[in-house]
Formats: C-alpha cells, structure tokens, sequence
C-alpha cells in the first residue's frame, strides 16, 4: 500500500513532477471572453492531463434561478469525476493559466467533499518539460455521489442576512473596478456589489512572484477585512469560479469552514429586487 499523499492548496511544479504517478492531473483552463479552454488543452498539456470543462464538468446549467456557474449536482458531479479517472481514492492537482483563478473551482469542490486536492502554483507556466498534444482518455474510476455541505454553500437569502450581520463577513473576490461599478464586465447585468461586502479580490491573494502568497501574509490581508473577528466569511464573485480563490487563500491562511455563495453576482446583480452597492465603502 503506497503512503498517504497529503495536499495543501498548492504545490509547485518540482512537486508535481516527482509526483506525476500519484495523483489525477486536471487542465481546468477557462476564459470569461469566450476562447475554448479545450483548444488549449489539445494544443499542449501536461503529461497525463485530463480535460474538465468549467461549463459541462464543473457546473449545471445556467439558469436564473443558479447564475451562470451553479455547483452541479452531486450525482452528476460524481460522474464528471468517474470520466475524468478521478475517483473516491484519488488525489488531483488542477492547473491553469490565470494564476489559479480557474483551477480554484474545481480544488475546492474536491476539498469540500474531503478529496485531497490542490492547484499547480503559478500555473501552466512554471512547468518547464515537454507538453502533450492532443486528448487523453482516462480510465474511468468509481466515484460515489457526496452532497455539498450545508454549512459550507449558501445562497441569496443567507448572503442578503449575512452582509448587514454583525461577525457575518462577506467578500468580494472579483476585480476592485468591477465591484466599485467603476469597471462592469459585459456580462455582468448591473454594477456594483453586494451592499456590506468587502472588496478582495483573488489577485491579492498572489506575491509579486505570481504564487500563491505565504499564509501570514494572507493571514494579515483577510484580517484587515474582518476576517479574524468574523463568526462567517462568505465568498462570492462573477459566478462563483474564482471565489474559490478566496476560500482556498482564507484556508492556507489557517480560517477554517469559508462559505461559498455559488450564485454571486451574476444570480444577485441580475434581480432587480435586489440592492446594488457602487463605490467602495472601505475607502471612504
């Protein structure tokens, strides 16, 4: 029997090539202006890499009722994971090309459900071997279906009492133009943010390196937005793909149990009924 394999949230590119024959390699890339992650994957991965589509493997279907990413069932979500090779035993590590940000997604719903799992820290391109062409196909694997933990996913109603609670605490891991108004993506129905939210976005949880920032350095970043005296920290963004930068920065930094609001702002800023927040409070 081989030696437990156990994963913080990242692991460096020397890290995984001495490691390739023990975990489950995911290419994750995604991009919010509409180029195919799986062209990318097929034009160069690395060794052994398989393929998980944000919008097929990672989500169901949008909706106006989930947003644009909702966390997919957990029957299907277990099947995506069985055609992927990753089973109820495996360990992952998941890459991108946008510091994490994508990767984030899926590590965290591997971790949530008690997976080992974690992201190639600093992405694709710290990798200096050689990159495979074309699709691999995994063997299928036997992946049991898990429910998403209660106390770990909320939705509107909660982040609407959440963000005017005192000890609830609420981020914000889009980009600081996009949460101010100042900036609103094309895809976004209104600007602005969630009203009491905090303004973190993922980028922040990076060195000037681009890896993943050292825990006490992320430990004084979430503490300077509430973190410390918080009883809740709720993360959100665009559609809840790079909130889970956040959540994984808010566990390296040693918070435990960060929620994740996996409507965000494409379900919030979308209903009308809703308050919109412009500006930054913060800095006011």
């Amino acid at each position: 029997m081989s030696e437990p394999l156990p994963l913080p949230v990242a692991v460096s590119a020397d890290w995984l090539r001495a490691n390739l024959d023990r975990v489950v390699v995911v290419d994750s890339r995604w991009y919010l202006d509409g180029r195919s992650g799986r062209d990318a994957y097929l034009a160069g991965h690395l060794p052994g890499a398989v393929f998980a589509d944000v919008d097929a493997d990672l989500a169901a279907p949008a909706s106006p009722e989930g947003g644009r990413h909702p966390l997919p069932a957990a029957a299907d979500f277990a099947r995506a994971l069985g055609r992927l090779g990753i089973g109820d035993h495996s360990r992952v590590v998941v890459y991108d090309d946008a510091g994490g940000s994508v990767a984030a997604r899926l590590v965290w719903m591997l971790r949530v459900l008690g997976t080992p799992a974690a992201f190639l820290d600093g992405g694709l391109g710290t990798w200096t071997g050689p990159l495979e062409e074309g699709a691999r196909t995994p063997e299928p694997a036997h992946r049991t279906p898990q429910h998403w933990p209660a106390d770990r996913v909320v939705h509107t109603d909660t982040v609407r009492a959440a963000a005017r609670e005192p000890g609830q605490l609420v981020l914000d891991a889009r980009a600081h133009g996009r949460y101010t108004g100042e900036a609103p993506a094309p895809v976004d129905a209104r600007p602005g943010h969630i009203p009491g939210a905090r303004s973190a976005e993922w980028t922040g949880n990076l060195g000037p390196d681009g890896l993943l920032a050292p825990p006490a350095a992320l430990r004084a970043r979430f503490a300077a937005l509430g973190a410390d005296d918080a009883v809740t920290v709720t993360a959100y963004c665009g559609s809840g793909v790079t909130a889970c930068h956040d959540l994984l920065a808010l566990e390296h930094a040693g918070y435990t149990a960060p929620r994740l609001y996996p409507g965000s702002w494409s379900l919030w800023g979308a209903d009308d009924s809703l308050p919109v927040e412009t500006g930054d409070p913060a800095a006011e």
